[in-house]
């Protein structure tokens, strides 16, 4: 174990430095390791070919298709030529066209009844789809007959690859690191399942998948490689997971358990309503962590309106019963404006702790936001380091160094996604209790609904509590989509439907994807130049201009008003109250308003561009209207055409209002790029073969084999390849995430 593993090796000591560069600069691998955890896409075989209707516009691509028909066209009065070449396959038909001198040489490679793998960029010429010059490679050609019958009982594997380096390419690299690798017996490689669990779920050596991942003779082979390699992925993360969760369980913190009489007691007095079972099932399970002596780190996801904020304000309030202080971390301005309006309102005299009037079992309820004047912000700090103010609601403000608290028991994080792990790390080194240091408990929100199988992965070492029950009163929420290139006259109706909506009373959202101000301006005209260049879409619209346009036509004699992250913070503020109290009847917002804006008299909402937005973001959006009695509407409007991806993901959200299967859906689409928080640690995802939306068994599996292990030997004394392939696989920045979640 003391030399390097030869998976660490730079990989130009085996492939040689032209092609080790190209390899590191497009397709990010560096090492010996990278390049066999590079698996097939998938893999042709032979007398299979790719349906070519279906190829993607704009995107890279590798087929494996047959030579139709090959011919040299005269253009611009004979002084130019050209090859056309039309591959086929029975579902549509691919265009391949060469310029040049070179055409002869490839004419007489590219003979109708061959078939190659051909590489390139998906473009259209007169509606057929064209690849322009690619790269190409004839299958079978070699006059041998020995060579004629390997190629026919072989599987093409095609790589992940880019315009510089070809599948077949990389292919080829491989060939060379398999054979070296053979040479040496594999003998440096370290695999890192115990044996007893590989032997037990008879999986195969590492060896044997990476040869069968990337050479297979069967698609049995191809099966049982890819069953181990998925298993390495699972079980190595579910072993960093299970030792934060190792570690988390020896920290101490203090209990808090609620008294009988106090703040909480009062509070739940006053409710004008009854809470639902899963609220109240929810806050039993936060309540018997809260009242342990090693902190709570849970989980609470639900969907949109659930009412989660109240389930958190009662674990704040009993917290609050024990001496304690909780603290509230929210992403945006408005957001911790709107949670500290609607958390005061729900409390009533109860948030005036020692104020006149206030309740006898009252505490101060603060707010902290980085645009607070000096004499508010310096009344806030003392409020909260003489533990006047029970809790306190803030932006990333709460973190700075100046603030310091009095006894830090809970830690609510609302829309964990924004924030970085750094800053929620930072808010819980704030916990201290009498003179100690105590790691305060800390719950997690989120409104976007996970999948069992990415809850388990990327927050292993949360306990997940989920609300999937809506309370009474509210309302259904109808949602359609708006093709407005298609159809002109359903965009002119949808602004008939916002006026309908306003002369009944009621208000309407309308967001865009972008603001529209003189900075906003700069960066969209570098966009749209490059854009134009390239023949891509329009700018997306933006706020400023949107609201301009319907207070002058389509919503004239409206009350139209606009909200955007870069207006100054008292009148964004000014703004929302306005909204809120019905002085406003149409609000243009960017997503600002997001989460947790809470108008009940809101009903319909606008979303422009629609396809420009994740399904998780406009599931989010959607949720703002249908918060009171009458009925939402959502209308989606976008340019996107019919069969595109964009139409596909947004006819999905119109069909059903289910989070979770939207997250599905999303999670499907972008699949693992991000799930392991690489927004927030800047690292690739490691996974590569474990899809965690359809590997729930293996996951669930993986988890509980690496409990039983770290339970048993934490620090993994026993197990030292595993430790090098921890250490492997998740890299620094990543176990730092792990650690910091």
């Amino acid at each position: 174990m003391g030399c390097v593993p030869a998976l660490d090796e730079p990989l130009k000591k085996t492939l040689g430095g032209n092609t080790a560069k190209v390899l590191a600069e497009h397709l990010d691998l560096h090492t010996v390791g990278d390049l066999l955890h590079h698996y097939p896409r998938r893999y042709a075989e032979r007398g299979e070919l790719t349906r070519l209707a279906d190829l993607p516009l704009d995107e890279h691509v590798t087929v494996v298709a047959q030579v139709s028909d090959a011919r040299v066209h005269k253009f611009n009065n004979g002084r130019g030529q050209r090859l056309e070449v039309t591959l086929t396959d029975g579902s549509g038909r691919l265009q391949l066209v060469f310029f040049g001198r070179s055409i002869y040489h490839h004419q007489k490679e590219l003979v109708p009844g061959r078939r190659g793998m051909f590489a390139g960029k998906v473009g259209t010429f007169r509606n057929i789809r064209q690849l322009s010059h690619p790269a190409y490679e004839m299958l079978g050609k070699d006059s041998g007959a020995d060579a004629v019958e390997a190629w026919a009982n072989q599987l093409i594997p095609l790589y992940p690859a880019c315009s510089q380096m070809e599948s077949w390419k990389i292919s080829n690299a491989l060939d060379v690191l398999l054979a070296s690798m053979e040479a040496t017996g594999w003998e440096s490689v370290v695999d890192p399942l115990p044996d007893a669990l590989r032997t037990g779920r008879g999986l195969l050596p590492l060896p044997e998948a990476f040869r069968k991942v990337h050479r297979p003779r069967s698609k049995a082979e191809i099966e049982d490689a890819r069953d181990r390699l998925k298993w390495d992925e699972a079980f190595v993360l579910q072993v960093a997971l299970a030792r934060r969760r190792h570690a988390d369980s020896q920290l101490p913190a203090v209990p808090r358990k609620p008294l009988a009489d106090a703040l909480l007691a009062a509070f739940d007095a006053r409710l004008p309503f009854t809470l639902t079972d899963g609220q109240r099932k929810v806050s039993a399970e936060i309540f018997d962590d809260l009242a342990t002596e090693h902190p709570m780190h849970r989980l609470l996801q639900g969907e949109v309106g659930s009412g989660k904020t109240m389930v958190a304000l009662r674990a704040m309030l009993g917290v609050v019963d024990t001496g304690g202080q909780a603290a509230m971390l929210a992403p945006t301005e408005v957001l911790a404006q709107q949670h500290h309006r609607s958390i005061t309102e729900m409390m009533g005299d109860l948030a005036e702790g020692g104020m006149l009037g206030g309740a006898e079992h009252g505490t101060k309820v603060v707010l902290l936001t980085g645009s607070m004047g000096t004499a508010a912000r310096r009344q806030a700090l003392l409020d909260l380091v003489t533990g006047d103010a029970g809790i306190v609601i803030g932006t990333h403000a709460l973190i700075e160094d100046t603030v310091q608290f009095h006894d830090l028991g809970l830690v609510v994080v609302d829309e964990q996604h924004r924030f970085g792990v750094e800053q929620r790390d930072a808010l819980r080194a704030k916990g201290h209790s009498r003179g100690e240091r105590r790691t305060p408990h800390l719950l997690v929100m989120t409104a976007t609904p996970i999948p069992r199988t990415v809850a388990m992965t990327v927050f292993g070492d949360l306990e997940t509590s989920v609300l999937d029950q809506l309370p009474a009163g509210r309302s259904p929420i109808a949602t359609h989509v708006v093709p407005a290139k298609d159809k002109p006259h359903f965009l002119a109706r949808t602004w008939e439907r916002v006026r309908e909506e306003v002369e009944g009373g009621h208000q309407a959202y309308v967001v865009c994807p972008r603001i529209g101000d003189a900075e906003d301006e700069k960066s969209a005209a570098k966009a749209a130049a490059k854009g134009e260049a390239e023949g891509e879409r329009r700018p997306p619209l933006a706020v400023l201009d949107v609201a301009a346009q319907l207070a002058a036509g389509p919503l004239a004699g409206l009350r139209v008003e606009v909200l955007h992250g870069r207006m100054q913070p008292d009148a964004k503020d000014d703004v929302m109250r306005r909204f809120a109290a019905g002085e406003v009847d149409v609000l243009v917002a960017t997503t600002v308003i997001e989460v947790g804006v809470n108008v009940p008299n809101s009903t319909v909402m606008v979303i422009m561009d629609a396809d420009r937005f994740g399904v998780s973001q406009l599931h989010q959006l959607r949720g703002r209207v249908g918060r009171g009695s009458a009925p939402g509407l959502c209308l989606l409007v976008s340019e996107a055409f019919e069969a595109s991806p964009a139409r596909t993901r947004l006819d999905a959200v119109a069909r059903t209002l289910d989070g979770f299967e939207l997250s599905r859906i999303d999670l499907e689409q972008r699949r693992e790029g991000d799930v392991l928080g690489q927004a927030q640690s800047g690292v690739r995802s490691s996974l590569r073969m474990l899809t965690v939306i359809d590997d729930e068994d293996v996951i669930a599996a993986a988890r509980e084999e690496a409990g039983a292990i770290v339970a048993a030997d934490p620090e993994l004394a026993a197990l030292p390849a595993l430790r090098t392939a921890l250490d492997a696989l998740l890299d620094r920045e990543r176990e730092e995430f792990l650690d910091k979640g």
